[in-house]
């Protein structure tokens, strides 16, 4: 088959090296003429925003999916109309991609999400209490678009555009659970996984598989994901981010139509990885085995403050010495702060002994330029 992916990522790269093991041809399209994907594809340099390349990109393509939800899901929908299948479909791509159908979602399907409110410029007056959060209506992404109001100081803070004003949450954990539907109606759950977030960058830090929490919180956990598959009427791979909150409500912060980073640890913790599961979603195969084997962990390799450049990683050696410990670059050569340039997977026997291996990894290697 022919399969084109909007996006030229990390995701997108990884979805590639695992499904290379197959028959198949990959096409990538991306604004970035250096993008991660662009020398194991056949790679098209343009942007996934704008209507007619995508429609281009997509017309002779046996299937068109995403590896990033910010693209022009109204070609998407042009394609489908044009017999080519989008896996996940662009009516789902359409309402993740905006915080505020997202959330319309969640509330019209029964599905727990904070309480919030719209805003969108027709009332002036602000009814939800603070403290909340406030989310771009749309362009958010790695923490980007996302900003927390606490007091009525912080409310000359307050942006503009369209968004989302949410109730915060008393978080207790930050979980995430990634779901599979292929077209057949098959559905396959990986092992909840606990996200540890950089509270600076406000990027995913650590993420641990799997997490022992009680019969009644894994009961809504399942509640959710069933309401969600069931919602969602669309073939695809899903990763939903949870907020565990101390009085042990499950509550939906957010959904990704598309491979995540905190199922990265699933390359070598599960029986089969987020990849191979995406891949099978795409070309509508049995769906895999998502059983965790082993504890595992991962963490991400980001730009170090101060530096910007050609990219070096400092300590890379001892790391690649430790054994039960995986390097996944991205082909990214150029480093900045924050940005990100890989990961690296642990196992262990134990959550205790997988902690003390995370942090000693995260203490011996630097992304410097």
């Amino acid at each position: 088959m022919k399969i084109g992916i909007l996006g030229g990522g990390q995701l997108g790269r990884m979805l590639i090296q695992e499904a290379l093991k197959y028959d198949d041809e990959f096409y990538t399209l991306d604004p970035a003429a250096d993008a991660p994907c662009h020398n194991i594809s056949y790679f098209t340099q343009g942007s996934f925003n704008d209507y007619e390349t995508v429609l281009d990109f997509g017309r002779d393509k046996d299937v068109v999916t995403i590896e990033i939800e910010h693209v022009n899901a109204d070609a998407l929908a042009e394609l489908e109309n044009q017999g080519v299948k989008v896996v996940p479909n662009s009516a789902i791509i359409k309402t993740i991609q905006q915080k505020i159908l997202q959330k319309k979602f969640y509330e019209e399907h029964n599905i727990p999400s904070p309480e919030f409110e719209i805003m969108d410029g027709t009332e002036d007056e602000i009814k939800i209490a603070l403290p909340f959060v406030q989310k771009l209506n749309t362009g958010g992404y790695d923490g980007k678009g996302v900003q927390v109001i606490r007091t009525k100081e912080d409310m000359k803070n307050l942006w503009t555009q369209d968004s989302v004003l949410e109730k915060l949450v008393d978080i207790d954990k930050e979980l995430s659970v990634i779901v599979a539907r292929n077209e057949n109606g098959e559905t396959q759950t990986f092992p909840v996984t606990e996200m540890v977030a950089d509270p600076k960058l406000n990027l995913l830090d650590f993420n641990i598989c799997p997490v022992f929490l009680s019969e009644e919180i894994e009961s809504q956990i399942d509640s959710i994901t069933e309401k969600f598959l069931n919602a969602v009427n669309s073939p695809g791979l899903f990763a939903i981010e949870l907020f565990l909150d101390k009085e042990g409500k499950v509550w939906v912060n957010e959904t990704a139509p598309r491979l995540h980073n905190s199922g990265h640890q699933s390359q070598e913790g599960n029986a089969n990885s987020q990849f191979e599961q995406m891949y099978r979603v795409v070309k509508n195969l049995p769906l895999a085995d998502t059983d965790a084997i082993i504890y595992s962990g991962m963490l991400n390799l980001v730009g170090a403050e101060g530096f910007s450049g050609k990219v070096i990683y400092e300590g890379m050696e001892e790391v690649l010495k430790l054994p039960e410990t995986y390097v996944h670059l991205y082909g990214k050569t150029e480093t900045k702060p924050g940005r990100k340039m890989g990961h690296i997977n642990v196992l262990a026997d134990s959550r205790e002994e997988l902690m003390e291996k995370l942090v000693e990894v995260k203490a011996m290697v630097r992304v410097i330029a």
